[in-house]
């Protein structure tokens, strides 16, 4: 029997993280997209790649200055779609490594923020959004990353809006009161036992 692949998204600040850790919790393999992608990017051939496409300058002393690239990236869609073309496909094949490490898993979580414009959607067999008003997401994003609010409006301009993920997605999770977030999860989690 297949493994079945859960995809989990949501706009930068939405709490995906939170909700990640819920399945976690309730012994569900979670694969953080994110995270991983950060490891992928220090090797050898990524940063390379990286150095060929967006020259010496976000590096220092051969280190990748990742505020650089940041900046760089999300200012100019061109950009942005270079580096993900660099990443996604180590990333992706990462994954598909992780998932036969899980094979005796009915079910598995890929979280990722950029789930649908990467086009790493295609590959999942369920979809669950994770939604928070914008107001709370600007403020978690500016306490975690101690950053400004236009560089978390920028950032969140990069991305998909919560209407085009919705649009796409089978569960939606409205990650503002951690109680209902709680239901709505243990919901999900019913019907993946069964699925």
């Amino acid at each position: 029997k297949m493994t079945k692949i859960i995809g989990l998204t949501g706009g930068i600040g939405s709490g995906k993280t939170t909700i990640a850790n819920h399945f976690v919790k309730a012994n569900i393999p979670v694969y953080i997209a994110d995270d991983e992608a950060r490891k992928i990017m220090q090797s050898e051939e990524i940063v390379d790649a990286i150095k060929k496409t967006f020259g010496d300058s976000i590096f220092d002393d051969a280190i990748l200055n990742r505020e650089k690239l940041s900046q760089i990236v999300f200012s100019d869609p061109e950009k942005l779609k270079q580096l993900n073309a660099i990443i996604h496909p180590a990333v992706r094949k990462h994954f598909q490594n992780w998932v036969l490490n899980h094979k005796n898993a009915p079910v598995v979580i890929y979280e990722a923020a950029i789930l649908f414009e990467s086009g790493s959607y295609k590959n999942c067999d369920l979809i669950i959004t994770v939604t928070a008003p914008l107001e709370t997401r600007i403020q978690r994003v500016i306490q975690r990353d101690k950053t400004t609010r236009e560089q978390v409006l920028q950032r969140i301009n990069a991305q998909w809006n919560d209407d085009q993920r919705i649009a796409k997605s089978d569960f939606v999770i409205e990650n503002v009161n951690p109680k209902t977030t709680k239901t709505e999860i243990n919901k999900i989690l019913k019907i993946l036992k069964i699925y």
